[in-house]
């Protein structure tokens, strides 16, 4: 999480402070507001299901969300805070404020924060949040650093490319810094927080010394896959080596890791079956009505291990759609999905059954997609580190599926692998229960299917 984000949550944190002060104003005037005694407790349940129902709707995931969307957003927030405050006090009545008092309260909040975000969003009112980066190289890859840069611009600021002359000038001239006094001397005078070294060889080029005192005097300093995994939340292969894999930090997955997921795994595909158990044989009337065929889609995947197995889905293609085809990627407005299976797969209730494949161990709840075997092959030939997805268990949901839509080609699974490896590398049930929150805003607003 950046500093742009973790801005935007304290200043909802404080808003929800103040909204409830200022309900409290409203419904009965200051004179009375200034005498009324505010238990800790009630004020920061108030205050907590604020910013869980905005993590929910996603109000901090994407920083160039329109005015339109975040209004719509903050709305479906308040909706959820609503619903969530009623069973809060209903089960701890102690902690309630009058219907009243709440609805003002939460009426205040969503104004105020829409306000917050779009103020927030205009990052020339506030320079100081982002972080200014000095990139050391002036070849391709140094430039797609900086153009990184550019567009994460709540995130970071370009102080300037440092030229060792060693490689081709492939960025803007007026942007180099000069570099007569050295590196750690252009880093002071630009005020740079991190240096990011983008060279393309750095064999007796680099400046050992001079990037020890950058790091001792306590300037950030990272190569540029570091940098655009920080940035992007993704791995950029074609600048990774092995090496970089062994030494890089991540990629501990050790047995307690793998029991508590599979316990998570288990309880939630459990309790999630038994809450939707009423509405299957819903589902599968419609299917039926909808297009002959059978109601239960089974294709063979490639797990963990590359091991393959059986995947079950709901069907919202037509029967006999790979008849002439045979395999191949789903297309935007496929032809070969029914009227049905369209919503069911925007609504992602086709992938409800993939539940009792959680079960019986063959997937995890979060993880990688799979793929058919006719698809990895091809991609194992074509991507480098492809394999290395399939370290873990492959999800029901993913990194790749809440940040990138349906993938429909070669680039499209190496844009995903980038995300998946992220995954692999930094697995940890916190980012599962990450991944599963942003799974359901990205249901919410129909995002990412086809």
């Amino acid at each position: 999480m950046n500093k742009f984000q973790l801005t935007l949550i304290a200043g909802d944190l404080a808003l929800a402070f103040l909204a409830l002060y200022a309900a409290f104003a409203l419904r009965f005037g200051p004179a009375l507001e200034s005498g009324a005694q505010h238990q800790p407790e009630q004020v920061l349940a108030f205050a907590l299901v604020m910013l869980f129902s905005s993590f929910f709707v996603e109000m901090y995931n994407r920083l160039d969300l329109a005015l339109r969307t975040l209004i719509m957003r903050s709305i479906m927030g308040l909706a959820l805070s609503f619903f969530l405050l009623s069973a809060l006090y209903y089960t701890l009545p102690s902690i309630m404020y009058g219907r009243g008092v709440v609805f003002l309260a939460m009426a205040v909040f969503g104004t105020l924060q829409v306000l917050w975000h779009v103020l927030l969003r205009r990052v020339d009112v506030f320079p100081g949040i982002a972080k200014r980066v000095l990139i050391v190289g002036t070849g391709p890859l140094a430039l797609q650093m900086g153009t990184l840069v550019d567009a994460r611009s709540q995130q970071y600021v370009l102080s300037g490319y440092y030229n060792l002359e060693c490689e081709p000038v492939d960025v803007p001239r007026q942007e180099i810094v000069p570099n007569g006094h050295g590196l750690f001397e252009a880093v002071k005078q630009h005020r740079a927080q991190k240096v990011v070294v983008s060279l393309s060889q750095r064999r007796g080029v680099f400046p050992l010394q001079e990037m020890l005192s950058c790091k001792i005097s306590g300037v950030e300093v990272v190569d540029a896959p570091t940098f655009y995994e920080q940035a992007t939340g993704k791995l950029l292969l074609e600048n990774i080596t092995p090496s970089w894999f062994i030494f890089s930090s991540g990629f501990r997955i050790n047995d307690l890791i793998r029991f508590a997921k599979r316990m998570v795994d288990v309880t939630t595909a459990g309790l999630g079956l038994l809450l939707v158990s009423p509405f299957l044989p819903i589902v599968a009337l419609l299917i039926k009505l909808d297009s002959p065929g059978p109601v239960f889609f089974r294709q063979t995947r490639v797990g963990q291990g590359d091991k393959e197995f059986t995947l079950i889905k709901f069907r919202s293609m037509r029967q006999d759609a790979e008849n002439i085809t045979g395999a191949v990627w789903a297309e935007k407005d496929d032809p070969r999905i029914t009227r049905l299976g369209r919503f069911l797969r925007k609504s992602r209730i086709d992938e409800i059954p993939q539940l009792f494949n959680v079960l019986q161990g063959d997937m995890s709840l979060v993880g990688p997609r799979p793929e058919r075997p006719e698809f990895v092959a091809k991609l194992k030939e074509l991507i480098p580190y492809y394999s290395e997805r399939h370290y873990v268990k492959p999800g029901v949901t993913g990194w790749a599926q809440v940040c990138y839509p349906y993938g429909a080609s070669v680039e499209d699974a190496v844009e995903k692998l980038r995300y998946d490896l992220y995954y692999v590398k930094n697995l940890s049930i916190l980012l599962d229960i990450r991944i599963m929150l942003r799974t359901i805003g990205v249901i919410l607003f129909r995002e990412g299917s086809r």
